[in-house]
Order: C-alpha cells, then sequence, then structure tokens
C-alpha cells in the first residue's frame, strides 16, 4: 500500500507560538499526521506543558523552548541549538507574533518596531538559519503565519499591517530563491479566528457583527481551522506548492 502524501512520519517540525492559539492547533494538527515536535513561545515551559503533553499524547516527540521574538540575540542562540541537533529540521512553522493596536498618528514608536521585530524581522532572522540546513539537505517545507492584513490596510494596527504584508512578500522572494533546491516556502493568512489576538474584536458587539456579516462562512474561525492547511503544505502533497499565501478566511476575501 502507498503511503499517503500528508504522512508526515520520520519528520521534525519547529512550530513557533506553539504554546497556544493557532500554534498549538499547528502543532497538534502536524504531530497528529506523524511529525515530532519543537515547540517554541516566549513563555513555553521546557517540560509539561499542554501543547507538550498533546503531542506526547499523540505518540510523538516534544521539546520546548522558551525564545523572546523581540530579542534578536535569543532568536540567534536558538538557532545554534537547532544547528546542533542530531536531526535536520525538516517543517519551520513560523507563526510567532504580536499585535499592538492605537490609531496611526498616535502610535508609539517602541511598540511600531517591536511588533516588527516579532512579526517579521525574527522570522527572517531564524528563517536564514534553519534555510541554510535545509538547502544543504536539498528538502525542506518553510510556512509563515501570514494575515488578512497582507492583503488589506486594516484599523488601527499600522505595525502588524507592515509586518504581515512583508511576510507575504518574504514568502515569494525566499521562494524564487529555494524552490529549486527542494525548499518550498509559502504562508497561512487566517481569518478572523476567535483567539487571544483578536479578543478586542471579539468584545466588542458592533465590530464583531460587522465582521460577521462579511464572512460567506457565517461564522469566526477557530484556530483548528489551520490544522490541515498546515499539515497539506508540510507534506508531499504540496510538494508542487511555493511561494503562495493561502487565506483559511471563511471566504472573507472573496467576499
Amino acid at each position: 500500500m502507498t503511503a499517503s502524501p500528508f504522512d508526515l512520519s520520520g519528520r521534525l517540525a519547529v512550530v513557533t507560538g506553539a504554546r497556544r492559539g493557532i500554534g498549538f492547533a499547528m502543532a497538534e494538527a502536524l504531530a497528529a499526521a506523524g511529525a515530532d515536535i519543537i515547540g517554541v513561545s516566549a513563555s513555553l515551559e521546557p517540560s509539561g506543558s499542554d501543547i507538550g503533553d498533546r503531542v506526547t499524547s499523540l505518540g510523538r516527540s516534544f521539546t520546548g523552548h522558551a525564545v523572546d521574538f523581540a530579542d534578536r540575540a535569543a532568536v540567534l542562540a536558538f538557532a545554534d541549538e537547532l544547528d546542533a541537533l542530531d536531526r535536520p529540521v525538516d517543517i519551520l512553522v513560523n507563526n510567532a507574533g504580536t499585535i499592538e493596536r492605537a490609531p496611526a498618528a498616535d502610535h508609539p514608536l517602541e511598540l511600531f518596531d517591536r511588533v516588527l521585530e516579532v512579526d517579521l524581522a525574527s522570522q527572517f532572522v531564524l528563517t536564514q538559519r534553519v534555510g541554510r540546513s535545509m538547502l544543504a539537505a536539498g528538502f525542506g517545507r518553510i510556512i509563515f503565519t501570514a494575515s488578512l492584513l497582507s492583503f488589506q490596510g486594516g484599523i488601527n494596527v499600522p505595525g502588524y499591517t507592515a509586518a504581515k504584508s512583508g511576510i507575504a512578500g518574504l514568502t515569494r522572494a525566499l521562494s524564487n530563491e529555494w524552490a529549486s533546491r527542494g525548499v518550498t516556502v509559502n504562508a497561512l493568512a487566517p481569518g478572523y479566528i476567535a483567539t487571544d489576538n483578536t479578543q478586542a474584536l471579539q468584545d466588542d458587539a458592533d465590530r464583531s457583527r460587522a465582521i460577521l456579516e462579511r464572512i460567506p462562512a457565517g461564522r469566526w474561525g477557530a484556530a483548528a481551522d489551520l490544522g490541515g492547511p498546515v499539515v497539506f503544505l508540510a507534506s508531499d502533497a504540496a510538494a508542487y506548492v511555493t511561494g503562495t499565501v493561502l487565506a483559511v478566511d471563511g471566504g472573507w476575501l472573496g467576499r
């Protein structure tokens, strides 16, 4: 019997922002498909975390790392740890992120800078290092978390919009250089997903109603809605898919 093209058995996936929300769901889905997981988050416990327990319950190995993605030195030190592993990283899911809300005219510059560092610059720093090893091996799957604001402007989130627009461009730029060498680079663009990052929108009755009225699927997304798409992009089923930003948005962008 031919193995499923979605089978990730024997592969090692690094998932940043894995402690909760979308990152948790992505790590869980990759583990269910057979991948061992290295989970990363600013406050992730080395052992005993909810995501670690979930991954091991699925029969896969889990290692947790606490890395502050606003700290360039910490990201580089984590990359050194990955370089020292006795097995290659096959899948890199760049999901760590943050958001700051304030009108553009009054947006504190230090918050703008921090969002750009966490959501864009650190993503490149880690991907550059992991990508070198993937290129040497002739195989890799890199998946960024983009956003609807990779396509739209948003309101009161100038740093986040700039970073997520940059992620879309970085996805295409890296794909152009690396696809011919066995490394695919793609991004997922979640729509309005019910997580901590969107709690302020969920709590605003008028805004939440306006959002729901535009979503053809008629509901906020769940973090688990990103599980299938990330497994697809990480798998052999997507071997000829690269340089794309795949919206997982309940039809928002098509409205």
